[in-house]
C-alpha cells in the first residue's frame, strides 16, 4: 500500500525510460510544432495535445509502450489521460522533454 502511494505522489523510484525506450517505445511530443522544431528529443513523434485524439491513427499499435512529454510535464499529463482513456495500455508521463532526454542518455 505504501508503494501506492509513494507511486501516486511520484515518490520514489520511477520508470526506467531507457530501458523502456530500449524495447520500442515511442517518445510522443506534445507541444506544438513551433515548440518541437525549436528542440526535441532525436527521434520523437510531434503531435500536439490539442490535435492528438484527431490523430490517434498515427499510434496503430495500442499496446506499445508510448512516452508522452512536453515542454513541463502538465500536457504530457493530459495526452496520458487521452490515451489511456482510448485504450492504450502502457503509458508513461515522460514530463518535460529536456528532463526525459537526461534519463534516456
Amino acid at each position: 500500500m505504501l508503494n501506492r502511494i509513494k507511486q501516486f505522489f511520484g515518490i520514489g523510484p520511477g520508470p526506467d525510460f531507457a530501458e523502456i525506450i530500449k524495447s520500442g517505445a515511442i517518445i510522443l511530443d506534445v507541444r506544438s510544432k513551433n515548440e518541437f522544431i525549436s528542440g526535441h528529443i532525436q527521434g520523437s513523434v510531434n503531435i500536439s495535445v490539442d490535435s492528438l485524439q484527431n490523430n490517434l491513427n498515427k499510434l496503430k499499435d495500442k499496446n506499445k509502450a508510448i512516452i508522452t512529454c512536453c515542454a513541463s510535464g502538465m500536457r504530457s499529463s493530459a495526452a496520458k489521460s487521452i490515451l489511456e482513456s482510448h485504450g492504450y495500455t502502457r503509458v508513461y508521463n515522460g514530463g518535460s522533454w529536456t528532463n526525459l532526454q537526461n534519463k534516456i542518455k
